[in-house]
């Protein structure tokens, strides 16, 4: 699978391994219908202790394959880095801590470019990509 190809390429670039754990922690982030927690990666039944994924979970996040979303001070969840995958937004809950992937439609995203690419020029920032999170409530804890 060419995802886990990307993924030891990343690994050895920070002079880590790409162990039994860290493939664990990679195939049930890619499986997942949004970020998961902590608790939801040992949940998945693939053997991962709470400690092993904590710190897996920091060498992927320091070698870029995964991203850390930080949804309030009590609640963090994992995903895939977006170059990975693919380009998409979050719907943040603070209320239960959710995180709803959503894509934005191809004129929206045309747009949100042109306007940041205005605010960056004017600042002389080279902007490489964006992320646009939406916080709030979720319809459960609306």
């Amino acid at each position: 699978m060419a995802i886990h190809d990307a993924v030891s390429h990343r690994l050895q670039g920070v002079g880590q391994r790409y162990t039994a754990s860290r493939r664990a922690i990679v195939t049930a982030l890619a499986a997942a219908p949004h970020p998961l927690s902590i608790t939801e990666l040992v949940a998945t039944g693939r053997g991962l202790a709470v400690s092993s994924v904590y710190r897996n979970l920091g060498v992927l996040e320091e070698a870029g394959v995964v991203h850390r979303i930080d949804t309030s001070h009590e609640f963090k969840r994992y995903e895939l880095a977006e170059d990975l995958t693919e380009h998409h937004h979050h719907l943040i809950c603070t209320g239960c801590g959710r995180v709803q992937d959503f894509t934005a439609s191809p004129g929206l995203e045309r747009q949100t470019e042109q306007a940041l690419a205005g605010v960056a020029g004017k600042s002389g920032f080279t902007v490489r990509g964006h992320r646009i999170d939406l916080v709030g409530l979720c319809r459960n804890c609306a």
